[in-house]
């Protein structure tokens, strides 16, 4: 491959993931602030409460969505890139028609299920008329992964991005004032009314773009029917994320209560919510554009190294900062009564170098329709997260559930490239393991600098690892894009205008 084109293909992953990191750096802010106001209302207890219902509702939402939101990508992303318009247009009805179907589905099996799901997240019974409350959100999460699906695959990726504001903003401006008024009592109708306006955003331009088409005879569905085999895999593997994710939060609930889950919530959210928006920045270009090319073997390949050093590269320095200021993030974030969950963090921090590794190459299945593959790795994954977090729980607490999940990030880390080598023949760039050997080693010593007591060096120490790794991205992007380029361009023309 060429070096421009190489220069080419760093420089777009840069910009998209800059678009949907600079969107999630803004959806942070303002979901700083509702955090902020709804643990100052609710603290850990309430906390607590939210974690477990949304919990169980994304287990029954997983459960019965046939994996449509995943798999629909992938078929409509073929569509648009081969410019296939009149086949486009009959599988976004097809997606639609399914993703109703799924809707209703969904609330049914919530209302049914309503006292089975009350007994078994809760330590007492009295949730039941809760969850009957709660089963819109199933239904209408399913239309509105449907519609998701459709905006990623036909890539209105800043639709997508103003979506993500407005429903941020939204639940900001509706859930804390419904928390100052009527506290805990106030959880579930503003879940509800949540999960109503991101689902309206979604459908208002993703109608506008298709308008609806709906069909439920038999030869219409029957047309699904691969897309839903593909789907099934997306449903057993999102059964076992969200069981682990509801089995977890119960245990902790039972053993310790549900103010600890409050703990657990808070420390699980600042580091896969927070730190993680490079990584949700990259899932929203990179799986269909990935889908695109799954059947050319080296520009595949080069694909997803080339998103695997881009994420290593802007996420490091990120998290060098974060280990040495989350003392004063976490009780800025939440309050002081959050501060019991901070080794707990620090530890998983590390976790999140790994992720940026595997997650790449964890779409290969996905783009590939390797459905079986990617219910195993996940699979693999879920088990060892929930036994590891179990045992370490019950002997060290909080401190030592962040060590379970940084110890299955490393172990499923391992698994997911040994298994991509045998069954894709994917072999990491020479890249990838040279700036694996700089960033990681940094943020080590970041983590292990959390225990010195002196301020001065601690922040002394903090600072200079943060500059050192910050340097050291900079340096490689700008060899690696023509952004850099670009943006000395732009700033020389605009001196000279000034003179």
């Amino acid at each position: 491959m060429k070096k421009e084109d190489s220069k080419d293909r760093y420089s777009h992953i840069l910009r998209y993931t800059g678009l949907f990191g600079g969107v999630q750096g803004l959806n942070i802010l303002i979901g700083i602030v509702r955090n902020k106001l709804v643990a100052m209302i609710l603290g850990p207890n309430g906390m607590g409460l939210i974690s477990l219902f949304n919990s169980t509702i994304k287990l029954v939402s997983d459960s019965t969505s046939f994996g449509i939101s995943m798999s629909a990508v992938r078929n409509i992303s073929e569509d648009f890139d081969r410019q296939n318009i009149e086949k486009l247009e009959a599988d976004v009805a097809l997606v639609r028609s399914w993703s109703f179907l799924t809707a209703l589905l969904g609330m049914f099996v919530c209302i049914a299920f309503s006292p089975l799901l009350s007994s078994f997240t809760f330590s007492w019974h009295g949730h039941t008329l809760h969850f009957i409350f709660l089963s819109p959100i199933v239904a209408m999460t399913a239309i509105t992964g449907g519609e998701l699906a459709v905006l990623k695959g036909v890539r209105r990726l800043k639709a997508l991005a103003g979506i993500s504001v407005y429903s941020v903003i939204g639940a900001l401006l509706v859930s804390v004032p419904l928390y100052y008024i009527y506290k805990e009592r106030a959880i579930v109708p503003s879940l509800v009314i949540m999960a109503f306006i991101q689902m309206a955003l979604t459908i208002a331009v993703s109608y506008k773009i298709f308008p609806l088409r709906l069909s439920l005879s038999r030869s219409v569905l029957r047309q699904g029917y691969s897309m839903i085999r593909l789907g099934i895999a997306f449903v057993f593997a999102g059964i076992l994320g969200s069981g682990a994710d509801f089995v977890i939060r119960s245990y902790i609930s039972n053993v310790a209560g549900i103010d600890t889950v409050g703990l657990f919530n808070a420390g699980y959210m600042l580091t896969m919510t927070y730190v993680g928006t490079v990584f949700s920045a990259m899932e929203t270009d990179f799986f269909p554009r990935l889908s695109g090319v799954s059947s050319l073997g080296f520009t595949f390949n080069r694909t997803v190294s080339n998103q695997i050093e881009v994420m290593l590269l802007l996420v490091s320095p990120l998290l060098v900062v974060f280990t040495f200021t989350l003392p004063i993030l976490l009780p800025l974030l939440y309050t002081g009564k959050f501060l019991p969950a901070l080794g707990m963090i620090q530890i998983i921090v590390l976790a999140m170098y790994f992720r940026a590794l595997k997650l790449p190459v964890e779409y290969i299945p996905l783009a590939k329709g390797d459905s079986l593959s990617y219910l195993f790795l996940e699979a693999f994954y879920d088990i060892v997260l929930v036994v590891l977090v179990i045992i370490l729980f019950r002997k060290f607490g909080l401190t030592g559930a962040g060590v379970a999940v940084t110890l299955a990030g490393i172990i499923d880390f391992i698994v997911v490239f040994i298994y991509a080598r045998l069954r894709y023949a994917y072999k990491p760039t020479a890249g990838i393991v040279k700036y694996t050997l700089i960033q990681l080693p940094i943020g080590l010593l970041a983590y292990a600098s959390t225990w010195i007591a002196d301020p001065r060096l601690y922040w002394s120490i903090g600072a200079l690892l943060a500059i050192l790794s910050m340097t050291a991205s900079l340096s490689i992007l700008r060899k690696k894009t023509r952004l850099w380029a670009a943006l000395m361009r732009k700033l020389n023309k605009a001196f000279r205008r000034d003179e």
